[in-house]
């Protein structure tokens, strides 16, 4: 499938361009007509940074986005906080994110996750996570845990700067463990939520190859991030601390 070549530089650039040639080089098999997930990236151009944002990610110590869904006993509650700590992977020095997950008030997961930006493009790369889920208030194991370099785990794009429609590639590339894929499905989208209404935003659908019968979809909204990831809906987003220079 032909798509449209936005303006893009760096890594953006070659992974928009191979989507549009039907790069061979892509791990996943396509359907026909659909153009393959691609899952290689040119990294050794990428001037890397642990601060920063594109339009659609925002990667600064302080910022948070809380979203919600359900009610009672099965409420949703995600909070997703940029911390002011890094980890280096691969000697890059990536931004920690700390993702906290509770139901009916119980928390069940947190994971830091590692993100770096890579310029001057500005695209977002993402390198792991850790993670911890609980059961009755303890640690019951870390399942989903991986890092870029280790175990034949690789960096992988989470969100390009220039998102084009119909592009596919991977988020997570750790076999056997992770390996999220997504699809950008829309570039234009609108969405309602309680911290807000959105216009020109992008929609995702998330795939994986260990859950072939998963279909997680996602939105994320300019300037702000993701508003609306299934059932869950942004109500509050902002500073939660003082903003690091």
């Amino acid at each position: 499938m032909k798509l449209r070549i936005l303006e893009a530089s760096g890594a953006a650039a070659i992974f928009v361009a191979a989507l549009a040639m039907g790069d061979a080089r892509a791990g996943a098999p396509a359907g026909k007509g659909e153009a393959p997930f691609i899952d290689t990236f040119d990294l050794a151009s990428c001037r890397w940074s642990s601060r920063g944002r594109n339009d659609f990610f925002i990667l600064e110590p302080g910022y948070q986005l809380v979203l919600e869904g359900g009610e009672g006993k099965k409420l949703s509650h995600v909070e997703i906080t940029v911390l002011d700590q890094t980890r280096t992977l691969g000697g890059i020095e990536t931004r920690v994110v700390e993702e906290r997950e509770s139901l009916g008030g119980q928390l069940i997961e947190v994971s830091r996750n590692f993100y770096a930006l890579c310029g001057p493009s500005k695209d977002v790369y993402y390198f792991g996570e850790d993670v911890d889920t609980y059961r009755d208030g303890k640690i019951s194991d870390h399942e989903g845990a991986w890092a870029a370099f280790s175990g034949g785990a690789r960096a992988a794009l989470f969100m390009p700067a220039k998102p084009a429609k119909g592009a596919r590639y991977y988020q997570e590339l750790a076999p056997a463990v992770a390996m999220d894929r997504v699809e950008i499905v829309g570039i234009a989208e609108s969405v309602k939520t309680p911290a807000g209404s959105f216009e020109g935003c992008v929609m995702t659908e998330e795939t994986t190859p260990l859950e072939p019968e998963v279909r997680d979809h996602k939105i994320y909204a300019r300037g702000v991030g993701v508003a609306k990831e299934d059932d869950l809906l942004l109500v509050k987003y902002g500073f939660v601390g003082p903003k690091s220079p």
